[in-house]
């Protein structure tokens, strides 16, 4: 296991690796490789075009966003580029991968096993090292907030590193309320969330089939919850995986502000929209928010959960989020 170490320095990977599976919308298949880059590069995806077509570069920032309500989607003025980014990007970030072009031959990123575990093993193989250029972060100087509809999320001032506490709140025998918080890190990523999949309800199933999405769904891929129980075979990864994977959403969503946030970021049946919504808003107020490079790693602190049920489940990763 590859284990980088936290310092001022910026990241890359020490070599490349590829991946495959197949989209969770389309059901096609597509290969995934992750390439080193240069200091000051980012993270950028490379959508290779069809044949005929041209490559796209996209750069993975809150600007590139063209869509939120199944998946954050990223795209240029050409339109949609690759959908279902934040898994690898949750990923990249919380493993602290400053530098990467992630190559991908489809329209969206392989789905895996629903969680963002197969990119950690990628990174793994690939291993990682540091480069000669200083990590420049992004600090929330004050609070910065976007309410909907019974929703919202907020962005805290922190002095060190990146927490994340979100709350989720179904209507579902199963699900109920559930809440988690965690301060950001390797250590605590591959521990806490990595593992925590994408989940549905199987009462949307044949509406989502019928426009079109979630074609590449399944119990491989998905955790699947019916009116009384999880229909997987072999059930939950954690008691509240569901929170745990909104978790994950939120770090890869969090991860297109183009620098590592020294922040607490606090959700409330939240989702890709308003994770994004935020971060824009956050971005748009210049005072809110400086750059400053990074001296010293994370102190490691430990993660809480909560649910209020008596089996912990649920959240619609495939269904259009609740705002």
């Amino acid at each position: 296991m590859t284990r980088v170490m936290q310092s001022g320095s910026q990241t890359t990977l020490r070599k490349r690796a590829t991946i495959a599976g197949i989209g969770i919308h389309s059901g096609a298949p597509v290969t995934l490789t992750l390439h080193p880059a240069e200091a000051n590069t980012g993270i950028r995806f490379l959508r290779c075009g069809p044949e005929g077509m041209a490559d796209r570069e996209i750069a993975a920032t809150f600007r590139a966003v063209t869509a939120t309500e199944f998946a954050t989607v990223l795209g240029d003025h050409h339109g949609p580029a690759v959908a279902t980014t934040e898994h690898v990007l949750a990923a990249l970030s919380a493993l602290s991968v400053d530098n990467v072009l992630v190559e991908v031959d489809g329209p969206e990123i392989p789905i895996m096993d629903g969680s963002a575990q197969p990119f950690v093993a990628a990174i793994d193989q690939a291993g990682i090292v540091n480069l000669s250029s200083p990590r420049r972060c992004i600090k929330v100087l004050k609070p910065v907030r976007v309410s909907e509809n019974g929703s919202f999320g907020e962005f805290q001032p922190r002095a060190r590193g990146l927490r994340i506490e979100t709350e989720i709140n179904f209507d579902h025998p199963l699900v109920g309320r559930q809440s988690f918080a965690v301060d950001v890190d390797p250590g605590s990523f591959r521990r806490d969330l990595a593992r925590a999949r994408t989940f549905g309800f199987m009462r949307d199933v044949a509406n989502l089939w019928s426009a079109g999405y979630a074609m590449g769904a399944s119990f491989e891929n998905t955790v699947v919850i019916a009116e009384s129980r999880v229909l997987n075979p072999e059930g939950l990864r954690f008691a509240d995986e569901f929170v745990r994977h909104k978790a994950v959403d939120a770090i890869g969503d969090l991860t297109l502000a183009g620098a590592p946030l020294i922040a607490t970021y606090r959700s409330l049946r939240g989702g890709h929209k308003l994770n994004h919504a935020v971060l824009t808003a956050l971005m748009a107020d210049r005072s809110a928010w400086a750059y400053t490079e990074l001296d010293e790693a994370e102190p490691l602190r430990r993660s809480r959960g909560h649910a209020e049920l008596a089996t912990g489940l649920a959240t619609a990763a495939y269904a259009p989020d609740v705002s």
